[in-house]
């Protein structure tokens, strides 16, 4: 399994007008967890397209428990629980700086040729440094 965290602080434009976090950056907040988790791996989503690959999101879930608000310092867990094929999920955990659980998620994103649009497997480098996170014991 691999599992990677990220601090970041809530910006007031990012909040609403009641002072909490718009509901749709998160999205934003997970799509920073994924890029610097692959930068964490050694294997950046700038090489990603590079290689002629994509990854567009093929499903998105998500639970909020508990806003985040303006200056919160947030805390993203990104997880890889299983090792990526043409598909990769990936799941979160946003805390704030007391520790609470504000909002759980999930997203599946495929590999994808961006000349063809066609579903394609992981680059070798990348499959080969996911494999230090997946031996069998």
């Amino acid at each position: 399994m691999f599992q990677h965290e990220i601090k970041i602080r809530v910006r007031y434009a990012e909040t609403d007008q009641m002072g909490y976090v718009y509901y749709g950056n998160y999205a934003t907040y997970f799509e920073v967890g994924r890029v610097e988790s692959f930068r964490a791996i050694g294997f950046s989503y700038k090489e990603l397209e590079a290689a002629g690959i994509g990854m567009p999101v093929l499903e998105y879930k998500t639970k909020y428990l508990a806003p985040a608000k303006y200056d919160d310092e947030l805390t993203i867990t990104v997880k890889i629980s299983e090792m990526p094929g043409v598909r990769i999920r990936f799941e979160y955990e946003i805390r704030n700086e007391v520790g609470k659980t504000l909002n759980i998620a999930e997203t599946t994103l495929v590999f994808i040729n961006m000349e063809t649009g066609r579903p394609t497997r992981l680059p070798e480098k990348f499959e080969a440094l996911m494999h230090n996170y997946f031996r069998e014991s």
